[in-house]
């Protein structure tokens, strides 16, 4: 299995953000999870990554126990093998577009920019590189963000509500891109969405409560 949770558990003092969720994601499968406001599915992708801590239970990334690294170590193994990409896109405004994808290869010390150039092109950015991201409309601020995330070739991505701030016909066009890229690749995909359109093309859509995380019914 590409990415295992079980029993995880986190509070916020007494209060349970959620309790005893296990899951496994298979290699290059596609997860949505869905679920009411305030449930803690942003913490929980969080604690996939490892950018959150919990109180109890294991999460396993390609055999890894992220639990039992210290930060330094948890970085590392994101750097190599996660891609993230958040609703609000984060990227960087003094970096024109082919300087933010290529972020992750840099930091890894494997600058390609033959590959830059082709994951622009596959997310639809082609002779956008040199632009700077105030240029940009949000659909194309999130194209650049999911290009970032799978420029270094992760095994596992996770998406924070990616098309949360987008128009229904920008929201298509973005989830087409990361659909195609994460399927190309075999990337395991694990998705925080309230948008129907976006589930309907998971593979399973989990819904996650307070006590647990189940299969959604919708």
């Amino acid at each position: 299995m590409n990415l295992q949770i079980q029993s995880l558990s986190k509070y916020y003092g007494d209060t349970p953000v959620f309790a005893n969720v296990s899951l496994d994601v298979a290699p290059g499968e596609f997860v949505a999870i869905v679920g009411e406001s305030g449930v803690g599915k942003s913490t929980l992708l969080n604690c996939m990554a490892g950018l959150d801590s919990w109180d109890s239970g294991t999460v396993l990334l390609d055999g890894a126990d992220l639990g039992q690294l210290n930060d330094d170590a948890r970085a590392l193994l994101r750097r190599k093998k996660v891609g993230f990409v958040f609703q609000a896109f984060h990227v960087l405004g003094h970096l024109d577009v082919a300087q933010n994808v290529a972020l992750p290869l840099l930091l890894l010390g494997t600058p390609d920019d033959a590959r830059v150039q082709a994951m622009l092109e596959a997310v639809g950015l082609q002779g956008m590189g040199g632009r700077l991201p105030q240029q940009l409309s949000g659909g194309q601020l999130q194209r650049v963000a999911i290009a970032r995330a799978l420029i270094h070739r992760p095994t596992l991505l996770l998406a924070d509500e990616p098309t949360g701030n987008l128009d229904p016909a920008t929201a298509s066009k973005v989830m087409e891109a990361l659909v195609a890229q994460t399927r190309a690749h075999g990337t395991s995909l694990v998705l925080v969405t309230h948008s129907e359109a976006a589930t309907a093309r998971a593979d399973r859509v989990l819904r996650l409560k307070v006590d647990g995380i189940a299969p959604s019914k919708t």
